[in-house]
C-alpha cells in the first residue's frame, strides 16, 4: 500500500531549543523518500522518527545556512555506511556547490553508494519519474535560496455508473486504460481526469512570485514562518515570513493542508502562529509543526 506522508525531524531556526532541533523533513511519497534541508542532529532525529538510511532517495537542500544544511555530512556518511542499494541523488542551489563539496567530505569515510549531484540554477523541472514531477523555483532570501515542488501527473477516475451504463466490466476496465477504447467505447466516456497531487516546500524566503507559484494549488504546502506579525520588519529585513504572510499566501493559492514551521526561539506560544494563520483567512487544514510528527498528504478529492 502507498504511504504519502511528511516526517517531520525538526522545526527550529537558527539554533536548535530543547524542544526543536535543527530543521529536517522527509516527505514519503509511495516507495521513495525525499529528505529536505536536514540540519545539524538530522541523523539522530531520523532514528527517534523511525526513518532509516534507505530510506531515503533524494535530498533537497534549499540553501546553505548551517540550519538547513549541516546534517549533510552526517545523512551523507550513514547513508554510505549502511550500504543503500540505490542511488540517491542530491539538488542544491548551484552557488554553493563549494559548501555542498565541504560538507559531503568532512571527514573519511568510504564511499559505497552512487550519489548523484543535480546542482540548481534556474527556475525549471529537475527530475521526472513515473509518480512526480519536481520543480524548483528561486526565493529572496539574503543568500541563493530555491524551494521544490512535486507534482503527480494526472490520472483518470473511473465513472461506475458510466461503466455500467456502457457495459464495461471486469477485465475490460483495465484494458480500457491501458488502451484507451474497448469496444467503441473510449475511457474519455466513462471517467473523469483526476487530478494529481501537489506538495511544495518552501523555506527562507521573504514574499516573492516563488512562494505564490510553489503554493498554487497544492495539497500539502509546507511552509516557513519564522516570525510573527508583529515583527514583518524583522522578517523582510532578514528574508523571512510571518505566520500571516505565509497564511495569506497559502488561501491565495487554494492550499488544502499548511503545515507552518522553521520557529524563531524568541516565540514561546505556538499557538499564537495559528491564531494569526487563522486571522489571516486562512480556512483549510493547518498544522503548526512539531519535531516528530507525522502529516499525511491530505487525500485526493
Amino acid at each position: 500500500m502507498s504511504v504519502r506522508e511528511l516526517v517531520v525531524l525538526g522545526t527550529a531556526s537558527q539554533v536548535p531549543t530543547r524542544h526543536r532541533n535543527h530543521n529536517g523533513y522527509l516527505l514519503r511519497w509511495d516507495g521513495e523518500g525525499i529528505l529536505f534541508d536536514p540540519g545539524e542532529g538530522t541523523q539522530r532525529q531520523m532514528l527517534r522518527a523511525g526513518v532509516a538510511a534507505h530510506d531515503i532517495n533524494r535530498i533537497c537542500v534549499t540553501h546553505f545556512h548551517g540550519d538547513h544544511s549541516l546534517g549533510l555530512a552526517g545523512v551523507i556518511q550513514r547513508i554510505n555506511l549502511d550500504r543503500v542499494p540505490h542511488e540517491v541523488s542530491a539538488h542544491y542551489p548551484a552557488s554553493g556547490q563549494h559548501f555542498f563539496d565541504r560538507l559531503r567530505y568532512a571527514t573519511a569515510y568510504r564511499e559505497t553508494v552512487k550519489l548523484t549531484q543535480t546542482p540548481v540554477a534556474v527556475d525549471g523541472v529537475l527530475a521526472q519519474t513515473a509518480s512526480y514531477t519536481l520543480e524548483a523555483r528561486r526565493l529572496s532570501h539574503p543568500v541563493e535560496s530555491y524551494g521544490y515542488r512535486l507534482i503527480e501527473p494526472d490520472g483518470r477516475r473511473m465513472l461506475p455508473e458510466k461503466l455500467a451504463a456502457h457495459g464495461i466490466k471486469g477485465p475490460d476496465v483495465g484494458r480500457l486504460l491501458r488502451e484507451g477504447e474497448v469496444g467503441g467505447v473510449s475511457v474519455d466516456d466513462v471517467s473523469e481526469v483526476r487530478r494529481g497531487q501537489r506538495v511544495a516546500f518552501v523555506m527562507d524566503t521573504r514574499l516573492c512570485d516563488g512562494v505564490h507559484a510553489l503554493a498554487e494549488g497544492c495539497d500539502l504546502l509546507v511552509i516557513e514562518s519564522t516570525f510573527l506579525d508583529e515583527d514583518e520588519r524583522l522578517a523582510v529585513e532578514h528574508g523571512h515570513l510571518t505566520a500571516g504572510q505565509a497564511a495569506r499566501a497559502a488561501r491565495d493559492a487554494g492550499v488544502r493542508h499548511l503545515v507552518l514551521t522553521h520557529f524563531s526561539q524568541r516565540y514561546s506560544d505556538p499557538d499564537d502562529f495559528e491564531r494569526q494563520a487563522r486571522a489571516a483567512g486562512f480556512e483549510g487544514e493547518l498544522s503548526v509543526a512539531k519535531d516528530l510528527w507525522r502529516i499525511p498528504v491530505p487525500k485526493r478529492t
